[in-house]
């Protein structure tokens, strides 16, 4: 608990006085109901829930963070080191809380409706998912669903903790956490005056054996965005080649140079990925392979938070902005 009131003393200090002041549970003084618009409709929760389901990826650390257990959420299937399907700081956040491991749905194969049913839950957050109509019909039909705004995988991590927490009748305390999530990334970018103004694109899901195809999370990823938090510009190849709606993209390397205004690649991989890429006719032009300016993330903590979510921002943050730093430093 010591480590989460260092983290995040303002919605500590919000769920504390409200615990205070308004009886036995954080949010207690909302008014039922609550109408939440998103991109199938608006859902309407008719009294505070006690039961909370979340699905898809990270949903789980909003109620988490403000000091609810869940009764189920999706096990980690990215950077879960010890394979026990949590990650670092969602464990961390569970000892914190005194709980065991909730129900861990395993969605490798999609959501798996059944195991969400048999938490019984009176709520189910999705805030951050990629959702399908037939997906959230589906859920409704177990628990009002809090889905996301715009579009499939496009939610920011603001906007992730605002929809969530809101579903949860918590939304002053998504507000204080979001606030002290800022503090923290303010705090570790003043350390680092170098990536002010610096451009950054997230490659993805390249193969080393095969670069004539380029991958890249567009302008409305969470990773790209997040890339806004950490003082770095977006370029302006990255905005014209993001098509509406969409979270990813693809180039022909042969169109390569339309990324010359990119300092800095961040991708997933490692050293033979980095060695293809700086061999290659195509990759090797784009100024920030030729500079090695290139952030090769792996199936770790920091590689799993470049995706940001409420409690693995602060907890990997120093590392991950040192890493940018770094490569900041070579493309001058």
């Amino acid at each position: 608990m010591l480590r989460f009131l260092r983290l995040f003393p303002s919605v500590a200090a919000t769920i504390l006085i409200l615990t205070a002041t308004g009886g036995a549970h954080a949010g207690e003084g909302v008014s039922y109901p609550i109408s939440i618009p998103h991109a199938f409709g608006t859902t309407v929760i008719e009294r505070k829930p006690e039961r909370v389901a979340t699905v898809a990826w990270a949903n789980h650390e909003v109620p988490l963070a403000l000091g609810i257990v869940p009764v189920g959420f999706a096990a980690a299937n990215f950077g879960d080191d010890d394979a026990d399907g949590l990650l670092p700081w969602v464990a961390e956040r569970l000892a914190e809380l005194g709980a065991g491991t909730p129900v861990l749905f395993d969605e490798g194969d999609g959501i798996d409706f059944e195991a969400v049913a048999a938490t019984e839950p009176d709520v189910i957050l999705a805030a951050y998912s990629g959702l399908s109509q037939s997906d959230y019909d589906t859920l409704s039909q177990i628990a009002p669903v809090v889905a996301y705004s715009e579009a499939a995988w496009a939610t920011d991590w603001r906007e992730m903790i605002r929809l969530n927490s809101s579903g949860l009748g918590m939304a002053a305390e998504g507000e204080a956490l979001i606030r002290d999530i800022e503090a923290d990334i303010a705090k570790a970018v003043a350390g680092h005056p170098g990536l002010q103004g610096k451009t950054a694109m997230f490659i993805t899901h390249l193969d080393a054996t095969d670069l004539s195809i380029v991958n890249f999370y567009t302008a409305n990823d969470t990773r790209v965005k997040f890339f806004t938090d950490l003082g770095l510009a977006m370029p302006r190849s990255v905005r014209e080649a993001t098509a509406p709606g969409k979270y990813s993209g693809s180039i022909s390397a042969e169109k390569i140079d339309a990324f010359d205004d990119v300092d800095i690649v961040v991708t997933y991989g490692g050293q033979i990925l980095i060695d293809a890429m700086e061999a290659s006719p195509l990759m090797s032009r784009m100024p920030a392979v030729r500079h090695d300016s290139v952030v090769v993330l792996g199936a770790n903590p920091v590689g799993t938070a470049a995706n940001p979510t409420p409690l693995s921002i602060s907890w990997v943050l120093e590392d991950y902005v040192a890493l940018l730093a770094k490569a900041a430093g070579k493309s001058e």
